[in-house]
């Protein structure tokens, strides 16, 4: 069709999400997705008889039914998303041979890491304070600088001066050392790290607590995989007569003098909209989708000058023919460093090109899918994921996906038996069962998620990207707003409260009717 109340560019968690909210709302929604299938990187894809998750490890919270974020899953999803909780060790930490678990719960949390640093009692009980006050303090007043018009979120942001400052303008590292003098204590407390793509001098303190707060009673996995999610969704877009459409890049966002009319896709066709709304990123919709003429007339240019695109990586997706209980896979992830000053450790790796990776995750989705061992019997997976930069792969830019040649596969190959190394030594009973395994690296995650420096966690979170007020779901061009990891922070549960928010900028007060509680919480 010709004309739709809203246009989405992109399927990930944040278009989805507003797509849902806007289409309980009544509005007829198009999402038009460049890849050849739905969900960002929310979407599984198959190959050889397996199934991989490209970005779904774990969510926390989703386990407690009256959790906000349950809640808001439930909300796009009509209830139909269900979820399988991790059990106790969400997630376990190595550096050498020295081992350091993760427990859901705050109690546990802290018992156990007191086993290894019995003398940081009161360390780890301010620690745990710190991140549980950032979450009820700081990530409020930074959301209402987002949501409410500039006058009232600048009014809000010199009232919350002194709580942005200690939460924050200043880094993971400066916040933890202030905690404590045991550098080993701070290289476990931030070793979740490769959640959010920075080391602890480089991240501002705001993400690291939002992250940890986030998993802190555990972490939960979609039953039947990542990919249910864009599938219920998808059904609660289609009820007033919206559509998701694959295979349909969009080359330019349609601006009428200063007001967005709709979209181009690649292929010449014109689909108009009365509100247009990019999940592309900043980056893609200032640096590509908008012409130069409106770009400058909103300083998008300069704007993009204030950020900087995260880090890229490589992940090394393995298949095996025996099921997760015959290998005893376990649900947490694993995830595997050098040493404990990962600040130096991911230094020394950028330094020049090399596989020394200052950190390895390693996760087990068919152990944590319930309905795995039904949909995918007598097979296994393991998705290994490192770092890696996009300039190390860019004398390979602008050669086509799958037939990139015989230096870029060997290349892939050196790093492919590099983090298989990892595995055998972590999860001994792998060696000699992994059948099938690929690498997809970030001219990969160029190519399907038309991210232009392949980065994984769209803007960095340093502390200069939480400075910037014009990150906000509306744009200076009426009718044109933006979703997505960007608008917060990243991850899935960033992206969903993203999309919430961008749904409230267009609905305005109706909004209050479809999500409960948000006109009261807001308020307050």
């Amino acid at each position: 069709d010709s004309h739709y109340d809203a246009v989405i560019i992109g399927s990930g968690m944040g278009s989805l999400s507003t797509a849902a909210l806007l289409s309980k709302a009544g509005k007829r929604v198009l999402v038009l997705e460049k890849h050849y299938t739905a969900g960002g990187f929310t979407h599984s894809y198959t190959r050889k008889g397996y199934e991989w998750d490209v970005g779904v490890h774990y969510i926390g919270e989703v386990h407690k039914r009256l959790s906000p974020l349950r809640l808001l899953f439930d909300l796009v999803t009509d209830g139909k998303l269900e979820w399988s909780y991790m059990g106790d060790t969400y997630d376990s930490v190595f550096f050498g041979e020295e081992r350091y678990d993760f427990l859901a719960g705050e109690e546990q949390f802290m018992a156990n890491l007191l086993r290894h640093f019995p003398g940081e009692k009161d360390t780890l009980k301010n620690y745990i304070k710190l991140i549980k006050s950032a979450n009820r303090l700081a990530i409020p007043f930074y959301v209402s600088q987002k949501i409410f018009p500039d006058a009232v979120g600048k009014m809000a942001s010199s009232l919350s001066d002194s709580i942005l400052a200690k939460y924050v303008r200043r880094t993971t590292g400066e916040v933890l050392a202030d905690l404590t003098g045991n550098k080993k204590l701070r290289g476990v407390l931030t070793a979740q790290w490769g959640n959010y793509g920075l080391p602890p001098a480089q991240s501002s303190f705001m993400i690291h607590a939002a992250v940890a707060h986030h998993y802190l009673d555990g972490g939960n996995f979609p039953a039947g995989g990542a990919s249910q999610i864009a599938r219920t969704i998808e059904k609660v877009i289609q009820k007033p007569g919206g559509k998701i459409l694959v295979n349909a890049p969009v080359s330019q966002i349609l601006v009428n003098g200063s007001r967005a009319i709709g979209v181009r896709l690649e292929n010449g066709h014109e689909i108009l909209a009365d509100r247009v709304i990019s999940g592309a990123g900043y980056f893609n919709t200032f640096g590509k989708l908008l012409s130069t003429e409106s770009a400058e007339k909103v300083g998008g240019g300069s704007k993009l000058k204030t950020v900087r695109p995260s880090i890229g990586h490589v992940c090394l997706y393995t298949g095996m023919k025996h099921d997760a209980e015959e290998l005893k896979l376990p649900m947490g992830n694993l995830w595997v460093y050098q040493d404990y000053d990962h600040d130096a450790s991911l230094a020394r790796f950028l330094e020049k090109p090399n596989l020394d990776f200052p950190l390895v995750y390693i996760s087990f989705p068919s152990a944590k899918d319930p309905l795995w061992k039904t949909n995918h019997p007598g097979r296994s997976t393991i998705d290994v994921i490192a770092p890696m930069p996009y300039a190390w792969f860019e004398k390979w830019k602008g050669t086509e996906w799958n037939k990139r040649g015989d230096e870029y596969e060997e290349y892939k190959e050196s790093i492919s038996q590099k983090l298989l190394e990892k595995v055998y030594k972590h999860v001994p009973q792998a060696e000699g069962k992994i059948s099938y395994y690929e690498l997809s690296t970030p001219l990969s995650t160029e190519h399907f998620g038309n991210y232009s420096r392949g980065e994984l966690y769209g803007i960095d979170h340093n502390v200069g990207r939480f400075e910037q007020n014009w990150m906000k779901p509306q744009t200076q061009i009426e009718n044109l707003y933006v979703t997505g990891q960007d608008i917060l922070f990243c991850g899935v549960a960033s992206a969903l409260s993203s999309g919430v928010m961008t749904a409230a900028s267009i609905l305005g007060s109706e909004i209050g009717s479809i999500v409960p509680g948000f006109s009261n919480h807001f308020r307050s």
